[in-house]
């Protein structure tokens, strides 16, 4: 049992349809139950829920605070390498275009992981391209136990591995994995992935499946917003979320909304997403799933970012370098794609105060995963 066996149920046309059909009543309907099941975001991502946005950004604040509090948590990305095995149209890393790469070796990654804890964060990202040999297992199991001494909270999100390999990676510190289907629509999917691993939509679809299998602390997913109908990837991450919450209830999840960003060699989006439709997404998705985190990276401006960090956000990247390194000295390595909100982490927590908000510099303690899970099996005492 997978999730691709539920993907392949659904239809996409049918889906758009049914999405376009919602009413005003559905919209009306969704937003006064207390819980909302799929059909229910449906109507809230619909066109007819779009002079809703401010009632549903309104419902999401309150659901945010109400589970999240004031806490908005911060982490950096460090790019490990930009070598890359895939043809991607929309990714600077591309193994066709002609750029210099670079993989960070031991003394290189010492140099960053101290500049990166001297602006005070205590939870990471690693990111590579995708080469399973040259950025694969062997490099992993010489790099995490080195970045796991400097942070309390790891996270990857690199080419999608076996669960066996999952397992051994958790074993050496790694928390969390951020893998985005880029998108669910599977023709869409081979036009843009062309040569490359990447190319296998279903090993791809099913890497959360194999997350969950590992047991791993928190699974990140999302669709890069441009690709297709944003309606309809919105529709299927929904879906994704609800099969892997019910499957591997153990393992905690966000959700990411990254829009097509400039980049060499990119594209223009074929379903652009404007920031108000952005503000809808976020907002729908805290309405169906209020427990999970909500993510917004650097693609977005400062401004939107500022505005939108109330509504609903509960993770969110600062300071981003999209190339690897560039936090200890200036690097010259070509950037996976081009970031907006290039403010201080410092700026962006000032921000986040000005707006009433907390922000935080770590993820969760896995010491009390432990605790959890005792505490899930003890026999409450009598009274």
């Amino acid at each position: 049992m997978s999730f691709y066996l539920q993907w392949q149920q659904q239809d996409w046309d049918a889906l758009a349809l049914t999405i376009n059909s919602k009413t005003e009543a559905d919209v009306v309907q969704a937003l006064a139950k207390p819980k909302r099941d799929w059909q229910d975001f449906l109507a809230l991502v619909s066109p007819a829920a779009e002079s809703h946005v401010e009632g549903l950004a309104g419902r999401s604040m309150q659901l945010t605070r109400q589970r999240f509090g004031n806490n908005v948590g911060l982490y950096v990305p460090l790019y490990l390498s930009n070598l890359c095995a895939n043809e991607c149209d929309y990714c600077g890393f591309s193994m066709s275009n002609r750029i210099k790469r670079h993989t960070l070796d031991e003394t290189e990654l010492e140099r960053e992981l101290q500049a990166i804890k001297a602006m005070g964060f205590d939870n990471i990202l690693l990111v590579t391209g995708e080469h399973e040999t040259k950025v694969g297992m062997d490099y992993f199991r010489r790099m995490l136990p080195r970045v796991k001494s400097h942070f309390t909270y790891l996270q990857m999100e690199v080419q999608p591995l076996d669960t066996a390999e999952y397992q051994e990676l958790k074993t050496l510190g790694l928390d969390a994995v951020m893998v985005y289907q880029e998108t669910y629509h599977s023709r869409t999917y081979a036009q843009h992935h062309l040569r490359g691993n990447k190319t296998d939509f279903r090993y791809r679809l099913e890497t959360p499946d194999r997350l969950g299998q590992a047991g791993i602390d928190k699974i990140g997913i999302g669709a890069l917003l441009g690709l297709a109908s944003w309606r309809v990837e919105a529709a299927m991450v929904a879906l994704h979320l609800d099969y892997l919450q019910r499957t591997y209830w153990r393992s905690r999840y966000s959700v990411s909304f990254p829009r097509l960003r400039p980049c060499t060699g990119g594209l223009e989006p074929v379903s652009p997403v404007g920031e108000r439709q952005l503000v809808q997404l976020i907002a729908a998705l805290r309405l169906f799933a209020p427990e999970v985190d909500l993510s917004l990276s650097t693609r977005e401006s400062a401004h939107f970012r500022d505005n939108v960090f109330p509504l609903g956000i509960t993770t969110a990247s600062a300071a981003s370098s999209t190339r690897p390194g560039g936090y200890a000295e200036r690097s010259d390595d070509l950037e996976q794609f081009s970031i907006d909100d290039d403010r201080t982490p410092q700026a962006v927590a000032d921000a986040l105060v000005t707006k009433g908000l907390q922000p935080v510099w770590k993820d969760w303690e896995p010491v009390y995963s432990g605790i959890v899970a005792e505490n899930e099996v003890a026999t409450l005492p009598k009274k």
